[in-house]
């Protein structure tokens, strides 16, 4: 295989690769903030200053230390994003037909948490919280416009955090905890075999238009190879926060996670299509078009290993909880995403051809929230919330990530059933701008241009039980 054509499958490749980090989430980026059904009836309005529950202490772990008595609870949220693309003015690749819109790439995202809170003694308590705090799922119809740039992009992290907190004065509190988290990815698409076939023919000497060449391209339209990534890792990263009850109505908190560095390992493997001829092709032709197939099965669309070093931010909450009177209270929080930690991707293969650093240059964002919580009765709570969340996305787009700045509606409610139990609810629909979107990946002849915009919304309910013991 001749430099030119390694490039171009090397660039095609790294562009598969490039998912191993970013995929639909119900937050910018590709963060999960849903860590509580609490805490989402107020679109997380006043995170770090939250104590309601032990959930608390996924926002801050100096909330632990609000629970004199063991406490668990645990949560289901049902995260349903919609992204549909509105296709203006694509363009094919060479050799294939356009395709689909894709239909819907959202579904329906389960995502468990659970949290412990055990007091040592009036000063200390420990804490456990396992939680998801990056992932979600695109998946896009087969066939679909942009079918070389991505199909399915699936990320899941496990995120184990042991915490302590120390109270050494009743109006102030310290927190700490340490995060075990794994990420696993996998990653789908196609790739433009019969762009690949043309390739290779071009560089075994066959001249473009000469009649052998346009022979091969009548007899190998629309052939698709389909590639499937698989990696993961486990990292260590820290948290840290504080909270302090100024006056007995107002509690100011900051809290701090660190960045996690990933060093993730995959594989690549292809699906390559069989190359079926008709039977009146000229048997010299066969033979050159057979020759050309395992030249591209062989030097460029086969399995091989990938590893990469990838960081995923480090986030800041300044959060505020006011109490009006016994009814109301109202709490506000600002949220910093360091994105800018992912300056680039870059992915080293086990065999060549290497792979291209991929530029990505996110900005850092902001999330801000304010929400309001009513006190019905003893028994009953009403949540509420709004919230503006900012993409680290400013230029370049992907299929996997037609990521844009969103708003959040949130509303929710608690019911203390026993002086044990209670129960939470929250739902949030999430609305986002129409991000415009142009890309081929570096090649429309191999992957096509996917030009037009894409409309994405969330709906995310969550369902929590809190016992107290």
């Amino acid at each position: 295989m001749q430099t030119a054509k390694k490039k171009r499958v090397a660039q095609a490749v790294g562009a598969l690769v490039l998912g191993l980090g970013t995929t639909q989430a119900a937050a910018t980026g590709f963060q999960i903030n849903e860590q509580s059904a609490s805490g989402l009836g107020n679109a997380f309005a006043g995170g770090a200053a939250f104590t309601d529950d032990v959930s608390a202490m996924w926002s801050n772990p100096a909330a632990l230390s609000q629970f004199p008595r063991m406490q668990g609870a645990a949560v289901v949220n049902i995260i349903t994003p919609s992204i549909k693309f509105n296709n203006n003015g694509s363009l094919p690749a060479a050799n294939q037909p356009l395709g689909g819109d894709g239909g819907d790439a959202g579904g329906v995202n389960v995502v468990p948490n659970a949290y412990l809170a055990v007091p040592i003694n009036q000063q200390w308590t420990f804490g456990l919280g396992i939680n998801v705090p990056f992932g979600l799922t695109t998946e896009w119809d087969d066939g679909w416009i942009g079918r070389y740039q991505g199909l399915k992009s699936e990320i899941k992290t496990i995120n184990i955090n042991p915490a302590i907190s120390w109270k050494p004065v009743p109006q102030f509190a310290v927190g700490v905890g340490v995060n075990y988290q794994q990420i696993d990815a996998t990653l789908t698409q196609n790739f433009n075999y019969s762009a690949a076939l043309l390739q290779a023919a071009a560089g075994a000497g066959i001249a473009p238009g000469s009649p052998t060449y346009l022979a091969i391209a009548g007899l190998t339209p629309g052939l698709d190879s389909k590639a499937t990534i698989d990696g993961n890792d486990w990292a260590w990263g820290w948290n840290i926060g504080f909270a302090w009850d100024a006056t007995p109505q107002l509690r100011l908190a900051a809290s701090y996670r660190s960045e996690i560095k990933y060093s993730v390992q995959g594989n690549i493997n292809f699906e390559n299509p069989t190359v079926t001829l008709p039977p009146s092709t000229p048997p010299q032709l066969a033979a050159t078009i057979g020759a050309l197939s395992a030249g591209v099965n062989g030097q460029a669309l086969y399995g091989r290993g990938v590893s990469s070093d990838i960081t995923v931010p480090q986030m800041a909450n300044l959060s505020a909880l006011y109490r009006i009177n016994r009814q109301w209270e109202i709490m506000f929080d600002a949220q910093y995403t360091g994105w800018s930690s992912i300056e680039e991707l870059k992915f080293v293969s086990t065999s060549p051809p290497q792979l291209p650093a991929i530029p990505l240059a996110w900005d850092d964002s902001w999330k801000f929230a304010m929400g309001a919580s009513y006190r019905v009765s003893d028994q009953w709570k009403a949540r509420f919330g709004v919230a503006f969340d900012q993409t680290p996305v400013t230029h370049d787009p992907t299929v996997r990530l037609p990521d844009s700045d969103r708003w959040w509606l949130a509303v929710g409610g608690e019911y203390k059933w026993t002086p044990n139990w209670k129960f939470d609810a929250g739902l949030v629909y999430i609305f986002a701008d129409s991000p415009s979107f142009a890309q081929n990946n570096g090649s429309t002849a191999s992957n096509g241009l996917v030009n037009g915009s894409f409309d994405a919304s969330t709906w995310i309910f969550a369902l929590q039980a809190t016992y107290t013991f």
